[in-house]
């Protein structure tokens, strides 16, 4: 990849609504840190604040900007960021789930040549991306946004037969993850949960909060321990957020306190993962998750509910199990033939890593950001100065 002839390559400004512990965090924080230098700079542009996750960030000079937006329609928030872009004069404006899309015509009004919009996965109150007001809104943007952006094939039907997004606005980017840095061990790392050598261990990462439905995981871990009440099992859940004291006390009323650890937030999972025999998630809607990518690539075998893009990224009998939302009987049932067959766990955890690295690798997920962001660098003027000419962006081109 060829390095920018101009001494300064193009500026990034990736507008999130908060930087903290997260899928859809961990993924920008990779794509600014592992991105060719020379090709694009970046700043991070956080509509409320962010919190020591950005230390994360490590590729120098990249600057970092909070908004402090209040709750609610928060007209000044547009203000304050359109001086902020006149200030930086960004090429491209990257924002990112339907929180910060109404920005998109803030950065058209501002100057910004270029607006990707990301989709990464629906919320809780939106499982199904129905809400009549919300795909109006993001409608409504088409003008001003150059790209959408799903990372799924069922986000992208999505935005093309429900939202109705012109298909030639839409481009599938697949996550990718780090297969370096998530690999599979020989041994496991010594976490606190590891009482039992022989213990198999069900694992879980992601913020505790309704769209990631852990209280259905916990209904089929207890389903599993009535069921096999002679295999040693844990269940681990790494993560924080606002149903933490719901689901302990959903444990207490199972009285499964020994067995079940609430691992709390962590910047870095990776050690986790080597610690679990298997990875479930209870999600009632997805894009593309992270924590199922980084868990493959781990080599564990996978159990998860078929919602959003996870029936695209587990194969059933091959890498892991599908089971539907909000039924634990049918979780705990997809989990089960993998305590009583540890070879069957390690078969499909292996068979898990090998589909990360041929098709959702970070390398691959780059290069088509990249290659987006060249393409419409081509067909759009830099940010002209007062009293000097447009030019052409110069891309970061192969």
């Amino acid at each position: 990849m060829a390095k920018q002839s101009s001494a300064q390559p193009p500026l990034v400004a990736h507008l999130i609504y908060r930087l903290d512990i997260g899928g859809l965090e961990t993924l920008l924080v990779d794509t600014i840190n592992r991105m060719a230098p020379g090709c694009y700079r970046h700043v991070v542009i956080c509509l409320t604040d962010y919190t020591d996750f950005a230390q994360r960030i490590t590729r120098p000079g990249v600057e970092l900007f909070a908004l402090n937006k209040p709750a609610g329609l928060a007209l000044g928030t547009h203000a304050d960021l359109f001086k902020l872009l006149r200030r930086l004069r960004p090429d491209i404006l990257h924002t990112y789930n339907l929180g910060t899309i109404e920005y998109a015509a803030t950065a058209w009004a501002a100057g910004v040549p270029v607006r990707v919009h990301a989709e990464h996965g629906r919320d809780a109150r939106d499982p199904q991306g129905v809400n009549p007001k919300h795909n109006l809104l993001r409608r409504l943007m088409t003008p001003f946004i150059d790209r959408y952006v799903p990372v799924s094939h069922e986000l992208r039907g999505w935005l093309e037969r429900v939202v109705r997004i012109p298909a030639r606005k839409i481009q599938l980017i697949d996550n990718g993850v780090d297969t370096e840095r998530f690999r599979a061990s020989g041994s496991a790392a010594a976490e606190a949960w590891q009482h039992d050598p022989d213990s198999f261990v069900i694992g879980t990462v992601g913020r505790l909060q309704d769209v990631k439905d852990q209280a259905t995981l916990i209904d089929a871990f207890a389903l599993l321990r009535r069921r096999l009440p002679d295999a040693k099992l844990a269940l681990v859940l790494v993560g924080d957020g606002p149903l933490r004291a719901q689901l302990e006390a959903r444990v207490r009323k199972h009285d499964l306190e020994s067995s079940v650890h609430f691992a709390g937030a962590r910047s870095d999972v990776a050690p986790a993962m080597r610690s679990f025999s298997l990875f479930a998630l209870s999600s009632i809607a997805e894009g593309t998750p992270v924590t199922l990518l980084e868990a493959m690539a781990s080599g564990l075998p996978v159990v998860a509910t078929a919602v959003g893009g996870i029936p695209d990224l587990v194969e059933q009998g091959v890498s892991g199990a599908l089971a539907p939302p909000g039924d634990p009987q049918a979780l705990a049932d997809a989990i089960a033939p993998y305590v009583l067959d540890r070879a069957l766990a390690q078969r499909y955890g292996a068979q898990g890593r090998a589909r990360i690295e041929g098709q959702y690798s970070m390398q691959a997920m780059l290069a088509a950001y990249v290659a987006l962001y060249d393409e419409l660098c081509q067909t759009k003027p830099t940010p002209k100065k007062p009293n000097e000419p447009n030019k052409a962006i110069t891309p970061c081109a192969e």
